[in-house]
């Protein structure tokens, strides 16, 4: 009996033992409290922040507990084709690839794109809440369609992450994720400043070519470029020409170009919101034989025709923003809350200030690069975000040897 007895308090201990460790295991995981770490399926342990995702998509491995943790299915609603090349080039890849290396099937998210149309994207958010999504990834066309689709998936229980642009008027308890968009603009209008003063452009007369104004990025950016030109305004060092209306449509930014270029001939630097628009300004000053290295213009997305445009010299730069990083943090965000659990504040670096909401909304912000002619090697190339073959045609097989691209 004394036996006997022994041998099932021992077991009972062991059981007890072994529960206690269970329990510790799972109190390790403290992302629920914001500390950035969360147990993977092998039982390590990985902090995830938003300098932590890499081209390799290591980090989203390591999130494979997570992703079994979580239920109902990711639904990412993307905006369209025509802004930029980006969204099927890069986005639906990328965030394709960042949920199937954190173990989710196909059956656990969706990715569509709106093609331009908000009644589109409204039917596309209520199709994916019908089939069980628990989290929306919206990048949205404006954002009185989006609020709405906010509205609405929150009032059905599901999570909302504005994703590259945030929702005006959206609802509480979103998350955002994107570049630092101000810094996007800060960058361009340094570009500026740098490439008047290597040009050597006298007493620059600069024309603003702003994003769609309905996209509160392009209000962020221009906020940023405008914050390193107002000293030189200030000081006379600059003057400013004129401000048009924003678009992101190319052939709208040319005909804007064409007939401010035509009405003030002494335009001779221009700030232009994306590459697209760099690439309007950049066709009409070589349809007017303007030389290179003679009108500074800028850029962003480090578009092929973008960075072809640098190569040139008719483009200062670009900026680029490494999606496959934006991707990554949305996709882990978005497995935080698939989970039911907060995401780490190392993750959650920031907030976006809701002009219309008057709230702050918590943000991941990534860091973006200016790229010119003497980093493309080791930022585009280097990344494999384009191809040395994509930019290096015949014309320009002297400058990609000058800068370096292989």
């Amino acid at each position: 009996m004394k036996r006997s007895f022994a041998r099932v308090s021992v077991s009972l201990v062991s059981v007890a033992m072994l529960t206690l460790l269970v329990s510790c295991g799972g109190d390790d995981d403290d992302s629920s409290s914001g500390g950035g770490a969360t147990s993977t399926s092998s039982g390590k342990e990985v902090s995830v922040s938003a300098t932590s995702f890499t081209p390799d998509f290591s980090v989203m491995k390591q999130l494979k507990g997570l992703a079994d943790r979580g239920k109902g299915k990711v639904a990412v609603l993307l905006p369209d084709t025509a802004s930029s090349a980006r969204y099927v080039s890069f986005d639906a890849p990328y965030l394709k690839q960042s949920f199937e290396a954190a173990g989710l099937s196909s059956d656990d998210f969706t990715i569509d794109n709106a093609q331009g149309s908000a009644s589109t994207q409204q039917s596309q958010a209520e199709a994916a809440i019908t089939e069980g999504a628990s989290v929306i990834l919206l990048d949205q066309l404006d954002s009185g369609s989006a609020a709405a689709i906010e509205k609405n998936a929150d009032q059905r229980g599901v999570k909302v992450i504005d994703y590259d642009r945030l929702t005006k008027g959206g609802v509480d308890g979103r998350y955002y994720v994107s570049f630092d968009n101000v810094n996007v603009g800060k960058l361009m209008g340094q570009g500026l400043v740098d490439c008047v003063s290597a040009w050597s452009v006298d007493k620059p007369q600069l024309l603003l070519m702003d994003g769609d104004p309905t996209d509160n990025n392009a209000t962020l950016f221009a906020q940023g470029y405008k914050s390193v030109l107002k000293p030189k305004f200030d000081s006379k060092d600059y003057a400013l020409v004129g401000e048009p209306g924003g678009t992101w449509d190319q052939s709208e930014g040319q005909t804007l170009f064409e007939q401010q270029f035509t009405a003030h001939p002494e335009i001779n630097s221009v700030v232009a919101a994306n590459d697209n628009l760099g690439q309007a300004v950049v066709s009409v000053l070589k349809g007017k034989s303007v030389p290179a290295k003679t009108v500074p213009v800028t850029g962003q997305d480090a578009t092929s025709g973008g960075l072809q445009n640098v190569l040139a010299g008719y483009q200062c730069g670009s900026v680029y923003k490494p999606i496959y990083l934006e991707a990554q943090a949305a996709a882990a965000l978005a497995l935080y809350l698939r989970a039911g659990e907060d995401p780490p504040k190392d993750l959650v670096n920031g907030t976006s200030n809701d002009p219309e909401a008057n709230k702050e909304v918590p943000s991941v912000f990534l860091t973006p690069t200016w790229v010119t002619a003497d980093n493309i090697q080791d930022t585009v190339i280097k990344d494999d975000f384009v191809k040395a073959s994509d930019i290096c045609t015949a014309d320009l097989q002297s400058a990609c040897a000058d800068a370096g691209i292989s």
